[in-house]
């Protein structure tokens, strides 16, 4: 595609402003983390603020960070309810996030990419793919075509599915969520030879509200965006964080102790009004 079938978000040119609401009962001293804060690519932080306490109480953050910019906070908090609350306004068309690096997706990012992994097991579709989509040169039309294909033959059916479940369950029941729906076009996509990724978002459009998947394709060295829920425009996507799958993106996980997520609660709005997302064009997620 050329420069004339490009939307690349420019159109947009709006802000935006995103928060999310973690509670948690910890049971015995835990490690928490948490990946909800804005990737660092994803525009000019106009307003941030990460806050934990624990009933009531100040609970020490610690962010690190990712080579690509994902954000990760770790915490350690006491017995109690744990409240984790972030608010930022991003302006997604300022200065502030680097620009893609001119040499493109390289060899071992790339590589990284292709392989399968816990919840897309591109090797067990290999045959399938190929015979439905083809293995040749046209990257772009071949990953427009798996989109397509999803959006047509998966039914998107909120709650149908676990966190147990992988590319090949969802395309053994033809249903399942936007977190499915992005597995399955990353396991076609490797299966069919293309680089592709997953990326947790938040989606201002998004209703009922929630956190959002989608995956990215690796074509002429560059990362594009793919939706085939179409519950959002892409243009408006605030990229939280990257990983081969969603177990390397989950928003909350306990990695010692034991802490439950009681509640949670998602926003994300984008001034001057929604884009119209055309399918037919390519867009690039910062």
């Amino acid at each position: 595609m050329g420069d004339a079938d490009r939307a690349d978000g420019a159109a947009s040119a709006t802000g935006r402003t995103v928060t999310c609401d973690l509670t948690f009962e910890v049971s015995q001293p835990s490690e928490v983390v948490v990946q909800v804060a804005a990737s660092a690519t994803a525009g000019r932080m106009v307003e941030e603020s990460l806050a934990a306490t624990t009933e009531g109480d100040d609970a020490p953050v610690t962010e690190v960070r990712s080579p690509d910019g994902a954000r990760m906070h770790i915490l350690h908090p006491a017995p109690g309810r744990l409240a984790v609350s972030y608010r930022a306004v991003i302006d997604a068309d300022g200065a502030g996030s680097p620009p893609p690096p001119a040499e493109g997706v390289g060899d071992y990012e790339r590589q990284v990419y292709l392989r399968p992994s816990r919840y897309c097991p591109s090797d067990h579709l290999v045959g399938f793919a190929a015979a439905q989509f083809g293995t040749g040169p046209n990257v772009a039309a071949r990953v427009a075509s798996i989109t397509r294909w999803i959006r047509q033959r998966i039914g998107y059916v909120p709650g149908s599915s676990s966190v147990h479940d992988s590319a090949e369950d969802t395309l053994l029941t033809g249903q399942g969520t936007c977190r499915d729906f992005a597995h399955l076009g990353i396991a076609l996509c490797r299966a069919t030879g293309v680089a592709a990724r997953f990326a947790a978002v938040y989606a201002p459009g998004l209703s009922p509200m929630d956190f959002h998947a989608v995956f990215e394709a690796c074509e002429n060295g560059r990362w594009y965006v793919y939706d085939s829920t179409g519950l959002a425009p892409r243009q408006s996507l605030v990229r939280i964080v990257t990983g081969r799958d969603a177990a390397d993106a989950a928003f909350a996980a306990t990695t010692a102790g034991t802490a439950d997520l009681v509640a949670l609660a998602v926003s994300a709005t984008a001034t001057g009004g929604l884009p119209t997302d055309d399918y037919s064009r390519i867009v690039e997620l910062r």
